[in-house]
Protein backbone atom coordinates (compact mmCIF):
# COMPACT_ATOMS: atom_id res chain seq x y z
CA UNK A 1 0.00 0.00 0.00
CA UNK A 2 1.22 3.36 -1.03
CA UNK A 3 0.22 6.82 1.08
CA UNK A 4 -0.46 10.20 -0.75
CA UNK A 5 1.21 13.02 1.31
CA UNK A 6 0.31 16.52 0.86
CA UNK A 7 1.07 19.90 3.09
CA UNK A 8 -0.92 21.74 6.06
CA UNK A 9 -1.61 25.21 5.63
CA UNK A 10 1.52 25.54 7.82
CA UNK A 11 3.57 23.61 4.68
CA UNK A 12 3.91 20.86 7.32
CA UNK A 13 4.52 17.61 5.12
CA UNK A 14 1.05 15.33 6.15
CA UNK A 15 -0.23 12.30 5.26
CA UNK A 16 -3.52 12.00 3.47
CA UNK A 17 -4.45 9.10 1.96
CA UNK A 18 -3.77 5.54 1.39
CA UNK A 19 -3.69 4.06 -2.18
CA UNK A 20 -4.70 0.52 -2.99
CA UNK A 21 -3.32 -1.39 -6.12
CA UNK A 22 -5.25 -4.26 -7.29
CA UNK A 23 -3.76 -6.44 -5.90
CA UNK A 24 -4.36 -4.84 -2.02
CA UNK A 25 -8.03 -4.82 -3.62
CA UNK A 26 -8.57 -7.25 -6.48
CA UNK A 27 -11.12 -5.06 -8.49
CA UNK A 28 -10.38 -5.35 -11.82
CA UNK A 29 -11.15 -2.51 -14.42
CA UNK A 30 -13.20 -5.22 -16.33
CA UNK A 31 -16.36 -4.92 -13.47
CA UNK A 32 -16.65 -0.93 -14.14
CA UNK A 33 -19.27 -0.31 -16.51
CA UNK A 34 -17.36 0.12 -20.04
CA UNK A 35 -19.40 3.81 -20.41
CA UNK A 36 -18.32 4.92 -16.92
CA UNK A 37 -14.56 3.68 -18.12
CA UNK A 38 -15.00 5.93 -21.23
CA UNK A 39 -15.93 9.04 -19.35
CA UNK A 40 -13.11 8.76 -16.70
CA UNK A 41 -10.30 7.87 -19.49
CA UNK A 42 -11.81 10.75 -21.98
CA UNK A 43 -11.61 13.31 -18.54
CA UNK A 44 -7.96 12.22 -18.03
CA UNK A 45 -6.76 12.80 -21.45
CA UNK A 46 -7.63 16.76 -21.34
CA UNK A 47 -6.36 16.63 -17.43
CA UNK A 48 -8.81 15.94 -14.88
CA UNK A 49 -8.90 13.99 -11.77
CA UNK A 50 -11.87 11.63 -12.10
CA UNK A 51 -13.09 8.52 -10.08
CA UNK A 52 -15.80 6.20 -9.29
CA UNK A 53 -16.85 6.49 -6.24
CA UNK A 54 -19.54 5.99 -3.39
CA UNK A 55 -21.19 3.01 -3.48
CA UNK A 56 -20.54 1.37 -6.46
CA UNK A 57 -16.83 0.95 -4.67
CA UNK A 58 -18.05 -0.13 -1.67
CA UNK A 59 -20.09 -3.11 -3.49
CA UNK A 60 -17.24 -3.73 -5.49
CA UNK A 61 -15.28 -4.63 -2.17
CA UNK A 62 -17.57 -6.65 -0.59
CA UNK A 63 -17.92 -8.58 -4.20
CA UNK A 64 -21.30 -7.69 -5.45
CA UNK A 65 -22.38 -5.92 -8.68
CA UNK A 66 -23.39 -2.28 -8.12
CA UNK A 67 -26.54 -0.71 -9.70
CA UNK A 68 -24.69 2.11 -10.32
CA UNK A 69 -21.33 3.52 -11.55
CA UNK A 70 -21.16 7.81 -10.38
CA UNK A 71 -18.44 9.33 -11.04
CA UNK A 72 -17.01 12.14 -9.25
CA UNK A 73 -14.50 14.68 -11.03
CA UNK A 74 -12.41 18.40 -10.23
CA UNK A 75 -14.19 19.19 -13.98
CA UNK A 76 -16.77 21.65 -13.24
CA UNK A 77 -20.38 21.32 -14.53
CA UNK A 78 -19.77 23.60 -17.43
CA UNK A 79 -16.22 22.10 -18.54
CA UNK A 80 -17.68 18.28 -18.25
CA UNK A 81 -20.20 19.62 -20.55
CA UNK A 82 -17.80 20.81 -22.93
CA UNK A 83 -15.92 17.62 -22.80
CA UNK A 84 -19.52 15.46 -23.38
CA UNK A 85 -21.94 16.77 -26.47
CA UNK A 86 -24.19 13.75 -24.72
CA UNK A 87 -24.44 15.50 -21.75
CA UNK A 88 -26.98 17.59 -20.00
CA UNK A 89 -26.44 19.93 -16.36
CA UNK A 90 -29.84 18.97 -14.25
CA UNK A 91 -29.64 21.37 -10.71
CA UNK A 92 -30.15 24.37 -9.54
CA UNK A 93 -28.23 24.34 -5.98
CA UNK A 94 -26.36 21.72 -6.27
CA UNK A 95 -25.49 21.71 -9.76
CA UNK A 96 -24.62 17.77 -11.44
CA UNK A 97 -23.90 16.70 -15.14
CA UNK A 98 -25.63 13.70 -16.41
CA UNK A 99 -23.88 11.94 -19.48
CA UNK A 100 -26.61 9.59 -21.64
CA UNK A 101 -25.74 6.70 -23.38
CA UNK A 102 -28.21 4.00 -25.48
CA UNK A 103 -31.27 2.59 -24.41
CA UNK A 104 -31.94 5.72 -21.94
CA UNK A 105 -29.00 5.03 -19.64
CA UNK A 106 -27.74 7.58 -17.79
CA UNK A 107 -24.63 7.98 -16.04
CA UNK A 108 -24.22 10.66 -13.40
CA UNK A 109 -20.69 13.44 -12.89
CA UNK A 110 -20.48 15.36 -10.02
CA UNK A 111 -18.20 17.99 -9.15
CA UNK A 112 -15.87 17.48 -6.21
CA UNK A 113 -17.64 19.39 -3.16
CA UNK A 114 -15.39 21.91 -0.52
CA UNK A 115 -15.67 21.18 3.02
CA UNK A 116 -18.24 24.10 3.78
CA UNK A 117 -20.47 23.76 0.80
CA UNK A 118 -23.11 22.19 3.05
CA UNK A 119 -23.27 25.79 4.78
CA UNK A 120 -23.97 28.23 1.91
CA UNK A 121 -26.31 28.52 -0.82
CA UNK A 122 -24.41 29.14 -3.96
CA UNK A 123 -22.51 25.62 -4.78
CA UNK A 124 -18.72 25.61 -3.66
CA UNK A 125 -15.86 23.13 -5.34
CA UNK A 126 -13.15 21.84 -3.93
CA UNK A 127 -11.07 19.11 -3.97
CA UNK A 128 -10.36 15.71 -4.04
CA UNK A 129 -9.57 14.90 -0.28
CA UNK A 130 -12.26 17.80 0.83
CA UNK A 131 -14.84 15.42 -1.19
CA UNK A 132 -14.20 12.54 0.37
CA UNK A 133 -14.64 14.45 4.08
CA UNK A 134 -18.06 15.26 3.10
CA UNK A 135 -19.47 11.89 2.93
CA UNK A 136 -21.83 10.53 5.01
CA UNK A 137 -19.72 7.25 6.43
CA UNK A 138 -16.13 6.03 5.61
CA UNK A 139 -17.24 2.88 3.56
CA UNK A 140 -18.67 5.87 0.79
CA UNK A 141 -16.31 7.59 0.73
CA UNK A 142 -13.58 5.84 -1.28
CA UNK A 143 -12.51 6.63 -5.01
CA UNK A 144 -11.68 4.28 -7.70
CA UNK A 145 -9.25 5.29 -10.56
CA UNK A 146 -9.95 2.37 -13.35
CA UNK A 147 -7.10 3.60 -15.26
CA UNK A 148 -4.58 2.47 -13.02
CA UNK A 149 -6.82 0.15 -11.12
CA UNK A 150 -6.22 2.12 -7.31
CA UNK A 151 -8.41 2.96 -4.86
CA UNK A 152 -7.85 6.17 -3.21
CA UNK A 153 -8.84 5.99 0.48
CA UNK A 154 -8.63 9.20 2.93
CA UNK A 155 -10.95 8.14 5.84
CA UNK A 156 -9.93 4.43 6.78
CA UNK A 157 -12.90 3.11 4.49
CA UNK A 158 -11.44 0.20 3.31
CA UNK A 159 -10.36 -1.10 6.67
CA UNK A 160 -13.71 -0.36 7.66
CA UNK A 161 -15.29 -2.58 5.29
CA UNK A 162 -12.92 -5.27 5.48
CA UNK A 163 -13.60 -5.01 9.68
CA UNK A 164 -17.13 -4.55 9.38
CA UNK A 165 -18.01 -1.53 11.09
CA UNK A 166 -19.80 1.29 10.17
CA UNK A 167 -18.22 4.90 11.00
CA UNK A 168 -19.58 8.28 9.78
CA UNK A 169 -16.86 10.67 8.19
CA UNK A 170 -18.52 13.67 9.41
CA UNK A 171 -18.19 14.54 12.78
CA UNK A 172 -20.96 13.22 14.97
CA UNK A 173 -22.38 16.55 16.51
CA UNK A 174 -22.63 17.80 13.00
CA UNK A 175 -23.36 14.93 11.15
CA UNK A 176 -27.81 14.08 11.70
CA UNK A 177 -27.77 17.90 12.63
CA UNK A 178 -26.72 18.57 8.71
CA UNK A 179 -28.91 15.88 7.53
CA UNK A 180 -31.26 14.04 9.45
CA UNK A 181 -31.69 11.33 6.71
CA UNK A 182 -28.33 9.81 7.33
CA UNK A 183 -29.87 8.24 10.16
CA UNK A 184 -32.06 6.04 8.29
CA UNK A 185 -29.22 5.03 5.46
CA UNK A 186 -26.87 4.57 8.76
CA UNK A 187 -29.70 1.67 9.55
CA UNK A 188 -29.46 0.71 5.76
CA UNK A 189 -25.82 0.24 5.19
CA UNK A 190 -25.16 -1.17 8.87
CA UNK A 191 -27.92 -4.20 7.71
CA UNK A 192 -27.00 -4.31 4.27
CA UNK A 193 -23.35 -4.72 4.89
CA UNK A 194 -23.72 -6.87 8.01
CA UNK A 195 -21.91 -3.73 9.87
CA UNK A 196 -22.31 -2.83 13.51
CA UNK A 197 -22.88 0.69 14.48
CA UNK A 198 -20.10 1.55 16.98
CA UNK A 199 -21.37 2.66 20.53
CA UNK A 200 -21.42 6.21 19.91
CA UNK A 201 -22.81 6.41 16.94
CA UNK A 202 -25.47 4.47 18.31
CA UNK A 203 -26.16 6.62 21.00
CA UNK A 204 -25.93 9.85 19.07
CA UNK A 205 -28.60 8.48 16.58
CA UNK A 206 -30.97 7.82 19.69
CA UNK A 207 -30.22 10.95 20.92
CA UNK A 208 -31.15 12.58 17.30
CA UNK A 209 -34.09 10.56 16.26
CA UNK A 210 -36.33 13.44 17.03
CA UNK A 211 -34.48 15.43 13.89
CA UNK A 212 -36.17 13.37 11.25
CA UNK A 213 -39.34 15.44 12.06
CA UNK A 214 -37.83 18.24 10.01
CA UNK A 215 -36.43 16.54 7.31
CA UNK A 216 -37.77 16.26 3.96
CA UNK A 217 -41.03 13.47 3.95
CA UNK A 218 -40.08 12.86 0.15
CA UNK A 219 -36.33 11.99 0.75
CA UNK A 220 -37.19 10.30 3.83
CA UNK A 221 -40.12 8.37 1.57
CA UNK A 222 -37.89 7.61 -1.00
CA UNK A 223 -34.90 5.78 1.59
CA UNK A 224 -37.86 3.69 3.04
CA UNK A 225 -39.05 2.55 -0.29
CA UNK A 226 -35.03 1.40 -0.87
CA UNK A 227 -35.79 -0.55 2.54
CA UNK A 228 -38.90 -2.25 1.54
CA UNK A 229 -36.95 -3.18 -1.85
CA UNK A 230 -34.04 -4.03 -0.32
CA UNK A 231 -34.95 -7.94 0.70
CA UNK A 232 -33.85 -6.53 4.10
CA UNK A 233 -36.64 -5.37 5.62
CA UNK A 234 -37.34 -6.88 8.52
CA UNK A 235 -33.57 -6.42 9.80
CA UNK A 236 -34.00 -3.00 9.18
CA UNK A 237 -37.17 -2.21 10.79
CA UNK A 238 -35.55 -4.59 13.77
CA UNK A 239 -32.99 -2.04 14.35
CA UNK A 240 -35.21 1.34 13.57
CA UNK A 241 -36.88 -0.12 16.58
CA UNK A 242 -33.59 -0.67 18.82
CA UNK A 243 -32.52 3.44 17.95
CA UNK A 244 -35.99 4.82 18.63
CA UNK A 245 -36.24 5.81 15.11
CA UNK A 246 -39.59 2.99 14.60
CA UNK A 247 -41.85 5.98 16.09
CA UNK A 248 -40.66 8.80 13.58
CA UNK A 249 -40.47 6.29 10.60
CA UNK A 250 -44.12 4.64 10.95
CA UNK A 251 -45.59 6.73 13.79
CA UNK A 252 -49.28 4.92 13.21
CA UNK A 253 -47.29 1.47 13.47
CA UNK A 254 -45.54 2.42 16.63
CA UNK A 255 -48.57 3.11 18.39
CA UNK A 256 -50.54 0.43 17.43
CA UNK A 257 -47.28 -1.67 18.54
CA UNK A 258 -47.47 0.44 21.91
CA UNK A 259 -51.76 -0.78 22.24
CA UNK A 260 -51.28 -4.34 21.44
CA UNK A 261 -48.12 -5.05 22.32
CA UNK A 262 -45.69 -8.20 21.11
CA UNK A 263 -48.33 -10.00 19.63
CA UNK A 264 -49.04 -6.95 17.05
CA UNK A 265 -45.34 -6.73 16.61
CA UNK A 266 -45.18 -9.96 15.71
CA UNK A 267 -47.60 -10.14 12.95
CA UNK A 268 -45.56 -6.77 11.66
CA UNK A 269 -42.05 -8.58 11.55
CA UNK A 270 -43.80 -11.58 10.04
CA UNK A 271 -45.19 -9.57 6.90
CA UNK A 272 -41.57 -8.18 6.48
CA UNK A 273 -39.70 -11.46 6.64
CA UNK A 274 -42.61 -12.32 3.87
CA UNK A 275 -41.73 -9.03 1.92
CA UNK A 276 -37.95 -10.30 2.19
CA UNK A 277 -38.75 -13.54 0.56
CA UNK A 278 -40.72 -12.11 -2.27
CA UNK A 279 -37.98 -9.62 -2.56
CA UNK A 280 -35.34 -12.52 -3.01
CA UNK A 281 -37.61 -13.93 -5.58
CA UNK A 282 -37.97 -11.17 -7.76
CA UNK A 283 -40.81 -9.03 -6.49
CA UNK A 284 -40.30 -5.44 -7.50
CA UNK A 285 -43.97 -3.91 -7.61
CA UNK A 286 -43.92 -1.01 -4.98
CA UNK A 287 -48.12 -1.97 -4.75
CA UNK A 288 -47.19 -5.48 -3.62
CA UNK A 289 -45.01 -4.02 -0.97
CA UNK A 290 -47.48 -1.41 0.10
CA UNK A 291 -49.97 -4.50 0.48
CA UNK A 292 -47.83 -6.31 2.64
CA UNK A 293 -47.28 -3.54 5.02
CA UNK A 294 -50.82 -2.22 5.13
CA UNK A 295 -52.94 -5.30 5.21
CA UNK A 296 -52.72 -6.95 8.62
CA UNK A 297 -52.20 -3.02 10.03
CA UNK A 298 -55.66 -1.98 8.68
CA UNK A 299 -56.95 -5.35 9.74
CA UNK A 300 -55.36 -4.37 13.24
CA UNK A 301 -58.07 -1.49 13.08
CA UNK A 302 -61.06 -2.29 12.34
CA UNK A 303 -61.07 -1.94 8.44
CA UNK A 304 -62.57 -5.30 7.72
CA UNK A 305 -64.46 -5.52 11.06
CA UNK A 306 -67.47 -8.83 10.05
CA UNK A 307 -70.41 -6.84 9.50
CA UNK A 308 -68.75 -3.19 8.66
CA UNK A 309 -69.35 -1.69 5.66
CA UNK A 310 -66.67 0.51 4.58
CA UNK A 311 -65.89 2.34 1.58
CA UNK A 312 -63.44 1.78 -1.38
CA UNK A 313 -62.59 5.76 -0.50
CA UNK A 314 -62.58 4.99 3.29
CA UNK A 315 -60.18 2.16 3.12
CA UNK A 316 -57.67 4.36 0.84
CA UNK A 317 -58.02 6.78 2.82
CA UNK A 318 -57.04 4.83 6.21
CA UNK A 319 -53.95 3.73 4.25
CA UNK A 320 -52.61 7.14 3.35
CA UNK A 321 -52.87 7.86 6.97
CA UNK A 322 -51.77 4.47 8.18
CA UNK A 323 -48.54 5.52 6.18
CA UNK A 324 -47.74 8.78 6.83
CA UNK A 325 -45.29 10.74 6.75
CA UNK A 326 -44.48 8.20 3.77
CA UNK A 327 -45.41 9.42 0.74
CA UNK A 328 -46.83 6.86 -2.01
CA UNK A 329 -48.25 7.47 -5.40
CA UNK A 330 -51.86 7.40 -5.56
CA UNK A 331 -52.24 4.23 -8.26
CA UNK A 332 -50.11 2.37 -6.23
CA UNK A 333 -51.89 2.83 -3.03
CA UNK A 334 -54.95 2.26 -5.27
CA UNK A 335 -53.55 -1.22 -6.66
CA UNK A 336 -51.93 -2.03 -2.94
CA UNK A 337 -55.82 -1.87 -1.28
CA UNK A 338 -57.31 -3.75 -4.40
CA UNK A 339 -54.65 -6.33 -3.39
CA UNK A 340 -55.65 -6.94 0.07
CA UNK A 341 -59.25 -6.39 -0.47
CA UNK A 342 -58.99 -9.57 -3.45
CA UNK A 343 -57.13 -11.23 -0.91
CA UNK A 344 -59.68 -11.15 1.84
CA UNK A 345 -62.36 -11.91 -1.18
CA UNK A 346 -64.21 -8.90 -0.51
CA UNK A 347 -63.37 -7.02 -3.53
CA UNK A 348 -65.67 -7.11 -6.66
CA UNK A 349 -65.01 -6.81 -9.54
CA UNK A 350 -67.85 -6.87 -11.62
CA UNK A 351 -68.89 -3.10 -9.66
CA UNK A 352 -65.34 -2.02 -10.49
CA UNK A 353 -66.00 -2.65 -14.24
CA UNK A 354 -69.58 -0.93 -13.86
CA UNK A 355 -68.24 2.05 -11.94
CA UNK A 356 -66.09 2.74 -15.09
CA UNK A 357 -68.64 2.26 -17.87
CA UNK A 358 -70.77 4.62 -15.44
CA UNK A 359 -67.68 7.29 -15.15
CA UNK A 360 -67.19 7.26 -18.76
CA UNK A 361 -70.98 7.53 -19.74
CA UNK A 362 -70.71 10.54 -17.14
CA UNK A 363 -73.00 8.67 -14.73
CA UNK A 364 -72.74 8.84 -10.88
CA UNK A 365 -70.81 5.77 -9.25
CA UNK A 366 -71.42 3.83 -6.18
CA UNK A 367 -68.72 3.70 -3.70
CA UNK A 368 -67.42 -0.10 -3.82
CA UNK A 369 -68.72 -1.66 -0.14
CA UNK A 370 -66.18 -4.04 1.99
CA UNK A 371 -67.06 -6.06 4.90
CA UNK A 372 -67.72 -9.72 6.36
Amino acid sequence: MRVRYGRNNKGKLIRQAEIYSLDEHNISRDRIDRDARKIISRLHSVGYEAYVVGGAVRDLLLDRTPKDFDIATDATPNQIKRVFRNSRIIGRRFRLVHIYFANDKIIEVATFRALDSGERDEQIFGTVEEDALRRDFSLNALFYDPDNEEILDFVGGVKDIRKKVLKSVIPLDQTFEEDPVRMIRAVKYSVGTESRIPFRLRRRIRKSAPLLHQCSVSRMSEELFKILQSGTATSCFSKFRELNLFETVLPQYSVLMDERGQEYENLFFSDMEALDRQVADGEKRRSHMLALLLDSYLNETGAFEKGRQTSFKEVIKRSKGALKPLIAPNREVDEAVKSILRKRKIWNNQKTTKSRNRRRKGKPTIATQVGG
